[in-house]
């Protein structure tokens, strides 16, 4: 039997290529998001890709239905070897960091950073009990940005919610490493993506300036290659690292 991954904000952006890219790689796939809008064009593409699809409607935000979810999409194909924790959302309105508001500071925080946590929780306590199947590599993977670690005053609530994520991902690396689960951060850059869409002009500016080595924009494709390479095992002697999805965003230059 094929391996299964649970993608959450899987029914576009880079959601959706991360669940072709997981379908290509041997997985069946199970997408969970907020509402239905979309999935249909996820289940064709996974389904293009060679694999099987289901879909969930869940808020990850939502911590009380976490057991629920994670019970079906273990039920959809007979367990779960991946989790990617690939939902996430901006900051309500870019701006002066002395305007931030309290419920777009909590929405962040709630969605990218306390969501993801507790629903690798909830995904790690089944993937580790009795009668897990390991049809293949094993692994939880978080969806950061390049944020978590480059300051940007405009929305800083969304960088402080990618920033804790990020500390998320290396506390379950070293709690699940003993068990032969994975895990890793992954941190796009410039992507694009319906987020980007509205600063789609100054950032086309801005790369073709030089503001990544590479210069061109990141598809959503380039993230969801790199994160089924690591579900499917490509690095087996890693876990607990960042993964710069970034054209060279990263790199410091002089």
């Amino acid at each position: 039997m094929r391996p299964a991954a649970l993608v959450t904000g899987a029914r576009r952006g880079i959601g959706r290529a991360t669940c072709a890219a997981l379908a290509a790689r041997g997985f069946d796939v199970v997408g969970a998001d907020l509402s239905d809008d979309g999935a249909a064009e996820t289940e064709a593409a996974v389904i293009a890709a060679g694999g099987a699809f289901r879909f969930l409607t869940a808020d990850v935000a939502a911590t009380a239905a976490h057991g629920a979810l994670v019970e079906a999409a273990w039920a959809a194909f007979g367990g779960l070897e991946c989790l990617v924790n690939n939902a996430g959302v901006g900051a309500l309105a870019r701006g002066d960091l002395l305007d931030v508001t309290e419920a777009s500071f909590d929405r962040c925080l709630g969605v990218n950073t306390r969501g993801a946590f507790f629903l690798a929780q909830a995904a790690a306590r089944r993937m580790v009990g009795p009668g897990a199947p390991a049809r293949g590599a094993r692994s939880i993977l978080f969806v950061s940005s390049a944020n978590a670690f480059m300051p940007a005053v405009d929305r800083g609530e969304y960088c402080i919610s990618k920033a804790a994520a990020s500390m998320v991902a290396r506390l379950f690396a070293v709690r699940l490493a003993e068990a032969g689960i994975a895990v890793h951060e992954i941190r796009p850059g410039v992507i694009r993506t319906e987020m980007t869409a509205p600063v789609a002009e100054r950032y086309t500016a801005r790369i073709e300036a030089g503001l990544s080595p590479i210069r061109r924009w990141g598809e959503a494709e380039d993230v969801g290659r790199a994160i089924a390479a690591l579900a499917a095992g490509d690095l087996p002697f890693t876990t607990g690292d960042a993964f710069h999805i970034d054209g060279g965003l990263h790199l410091h230059r002089l």
